[in-house]
């Protein structure tokens, strides 16, 4: 079942969710050169170049960072290794590095930072929740060496942040 549908199934033939679509979508503009206008939202997920989620004349940005909201509401996280002696992290940015089996995907997680180049810990002080408060002090990303796999389908929304340089290799 989707986000706000009662089926998945229409016409007899499966469809994938929005999230699903989106993500692909998003992989599919991570991946290639494009040049495109700019736009009123400038968040839109579907905006192309990448880049364009900032400033349409970037050209050097190769990451589209989002966010996955579980169907509860609450902001989708995994954990990261931190390459000092601290315990892992966790955050709520990714990367999408394939799509596959229709609608699996595999998700570099993020490291969010604040200006001075240091990891936000987005947990609450309880450890029990994301800090929304310290989401609104992240500004930049890394990339670490964590990734994971998910089911696009078991969420339902998904909103795009930044474009970003990363360096990633394709």
């Amino acid at each position: 079942m989707g986000c706000g549908r009662a089926d998945n199934n229409v016409g007899g033939q499966s469809t994938n969710g929005c999230v699903c679509e989106v993500v692909r979508a998003i992989l599919e503009i991570q991946n290639a050169a494009v040049q495109d206008e700019c736009s009123t939202c400038t968040t839109n997920c579907f905006l192309e170049p990448l880049g364009g989620i900032v400033n349409p004349a970037r050209s050097s940005a190769d990451t589209r960072v989002f966010t996955l909201l579980n169907k509860d509401g609450s902001p989708f996280f995994a954990t990261f290794s931190s390459t000092s002696d601290e315990p892992p992290c966790v955050s709520i940015y990714f990367r999408v590095e394939d799509i596959f089996d229709g609608c699996c995907a595999t998700l570099r997680v993020l490291v969010p930072e604040d200006d001075n180049g240091r990891t936000v810990d987005l947990l609450n002080n309880d450890g029990t929740a994301i800090s929304f408060r310290d989401v609104c002090r992240v500004t930049r990303f890394v990339a670490s060496d964590s990734c994971v796999t998910v089911n696009l389908d078991c969420f339902c929304a998904v909103q795009c942040i930044d474009d970003v340089d990363l360096g990633i290799c394709n």
